[in-house]
């Protein structure tokens, strides 16, 4: 079960499936769309779906309490949180939005770390003005001029704005003001990871080997979205989405492993940011190893 309704992100599963990278493994790949990462996760914990691909801090905060989910692989580990606008209204560093109408949704992951993305980058909030609906209202609010910027994913909304209006976005990205969090990864249930450990070794082997491919043939991947869902959107947007989330599969620190290879470093700076700034109880410092694992993963050559 994916995270959301399907969008260029996920272009990885597609190529996969088309590719019979899946099947190579035994596995019969039914794709479902998803309603949100806290739904995927929810399903997850219940079992009614075997994995799921949902943000990994949304995860934290479930198995933090109680919830049975772990990650076997950490696919973004490179934060697409950004605020974000139309190109030409030449907004390309923090300062540009002083003055700026701010669309957000109260409450979500972006909100919880845009007090920390204003900190890093000297602003206050009341130097701008903020836009408060859900996710519907925060990009007809961009898209009908109401306000210049809004938060969102670097991949996600600013294609949606693009498929809407035909003008580009440009995202002021979170990350590259040294906001260490991670993102979407692999969901599954710890119980049935511990009692499947070859069927969750097979499902990663099997998607590992359909990121890397979908790496390399980033427009043919996104293809296969619209062959396997001719009404999924635009093939000019679903390509440009996949690729803007290519560079978010790793950091400095893995620029030279195979996907999923999450550093110990970069799980234990997202629990703490969590805890800081995402509302997870100081305990999960001390669970930050049951919340991930590179167990399942094929071997890096030479590793």
């Amino acid at each position: 079960m994916l995270n959301w309704y399907v969008y260029g992100e996920h272009a990885p599963f597609y190529y996969g499936k088309e590719k019979g990278f899946y099947a190579d493994q035994g596995i019969d790949l039914d794709i479902q769309e998803g309603r949100g990462s806290a739904v995927t996760i929810q399903a997850v914990a219940a079992k009614t779906a075997t994995f799921g691909y949902a943000d990994v801090p949304t995860m934290i905060r479930a198995a933090a309490k109680g919830a049975p989910v772990t990650s076997p692989g950490v696919l973004l580990q490179t934060s697409p949180m950004s605020v974000m606008g139309f190109t030409d209204k030449n907004m390309r560093k923090p300062e540009d939005l002083k003055g700026k109408t701010i669309a957000t949704t109260p409450g979500d992951s972006m909100s919880q770390i845009w007090p920390l993305f204003l900190k890093k980058t000297g602003l206050k909030e009341s130097e701008m003005r903020i836009l408060s609906g859900d996710a519907q209202t925060k990009l007809n609010a961009v898209i009908s001029g109401q306000a210049d910027a809004l938060l969102g994913y670097s991949m996600d909304q600013s294609m949606k704005i693009k498929d809407a209006t035909g003008k580009d976005v440009f995202p002021i990205m979170f990350a590259d003001y040294g906001i260490h969090l991670v993102s979407s990864g692999i969901i599954a249930n710890s119980d049935f990871v511990k009692d499947n450990a070859d069927l969750v070794r097979r499902f990663m082997a099997a998607t590992t080997k359909a990121v890397e491919a979908a790496e390399k043939d980033p427009d043919a991947a996104a293809d296969s979205i619209l062959k396997a869902l001719p009404k999924a959107g635009q093939q000019a947007t679903l390509r440009e989405g996949f690729r803007l989330t290519i560079p978010l599969y790793r950091t400095p620190e893995t620029k030279d492993l195979p996907p999923f290879y999450v550093t110990d470093q970069n799980m234990d700076d997202s629990v703490d940011l969590l805890i800081e700034y995402g509302g997870v109880d100081a305990s999960a410092k001390d669970k930050v190893k049951t919340f991930y694992s590179r167990d399942y993963l094929p071997k890096p050559a030479g590793g």
